[in-house]
């Protein structure tokens, strides 16, 4: 009970400091910040991890005072004072116990990160549900903080427009783009939380073979893929060739020589100076056959007067 009290009271005194001195809107980046929580819905003497980043702002080395609190009573990592350099960022992770809940009720808590750097106070907090007895909202199952990744190709440049599907272990899908930078994430919801267990995420692009990559990830991890695209080359068409069949019989026939036909020989005929000799020589017929025909007339007289 003692522990109980001064760890309130500590978040009761950071609270109060933080009300007296905010810290400069335009930080970046926060110097606290919540990573991801194992759970967001829970029952009476649940206990919940919960992953917090602090960040150095400053320009001097300094140690951080941090304090983890609110609703829920805080069992490990509820105190720590890392020594960050300029710039730096320390991964830290608390556990903490959801309290009782009367029967049939639900209760939103926070569950609350302050830290003290450079004088002043800052802070980061996280709602969770616990459910009673017999509540009407169900208790929802664990899941995962976010899917997030890149894509690429196979020379490493980064690739956008590539479509993203991903599927959990309770078959719920969730879809996205990659964009510019070849980065994309997905986080849950309400209506479909992303179920811990095997994950799996698949990338396809046209013009590239599709990417696959299966994952495994507790619940409240930030889980994430490298997927490399690698591109379908381009089929050159060539000029299609003679069949073998083809080529073979064409080989293989002999060659026939085309029998040779001696054209008639034409002599020029001039007509200047005189007939034709075509028609000299049926004049010369004509007359030979007239003459044999006179001279049997004259025979056959001599005869008959003898």
């Amino acid at each position: 009970m003692t522990t109980r009290f001064r760890a309130a009271a500590l978040v009761a005194v950071v609270a109060t400091t933080l009300a007296m001195s905010p810290a400069p809107a335009s930080a970046a980046p926060a110097p606290i910040s919540i990573v991801s929580v194992s759970a967001e819905n829970v029952q009476p003497g649940d206990t919940v991890r919960v992953r917090f980043r602090v960040t150095n702002p400053g320009s001097a080395t300094e140690a951080a005072i941090v304090v983890v609190g609110g609703g829920l009573r805080c069992k490990t990592g509820c105190r720590a004072e890392p020594s960050l350099a300029p710039g730096q960022s320390r991964n830290l992770e608390a556990t903490v116990v959801a309290p009782a809940a009367s029967p049939g009720e639900t209760s939103g808590l926070n569950i609350s990160v302050a830290v003290r750097l450079g004088g002043e106070n800052h802070f980061a907090f996280k709602m969770v549900y616990v459910h009673g007895s017999g509540a009407s909202s169900p208790r929802p199952p664990a899941e995962v903080a976010r899917v997030s990744g890149r894509v690429r190709d196979a020379d490493g440049k980064t690739i956008s427009g590539a479509a993203l599907t991903i599927r959990d272990s309770a078959g719920h899908k969730y879809r996205t783009t990659s964009g510019d930078n070849g980065q994309f994430s997905i986080r849950p919801t309400a209506a479909k939380p992303i179920a811990a267990g095997s994950i799996t995420v698949v990338a396809a692009l046209d013009g590239y073979r599709t990417a696959r990559k299966t994952l495994t990830a507790r619940a409240g991890d930030t889980a994430n893929a490298l997927l490399t695209l690698t591109a379908v080359p381009t089929p050159v068409k060539a000029t299609p060739s003679p069949t073998p069949s083809r080529a073979v019989a064409e080989a293989d026939e002999p060659e026939t020589a085309a029998p040779e036909t001696s054209a008639p020989t034409l002599q020029a005929v001039s007509n200047e100076g005189g007939p034709s000799p075509l028609f000299l020589l049926l004049g010369g017929l004509l007359i030979a056959v007239g003459l044999g025909a006179l001279a049997l007339v004259l025979i056959r007289r001599r005869h008959a007067t003898s």
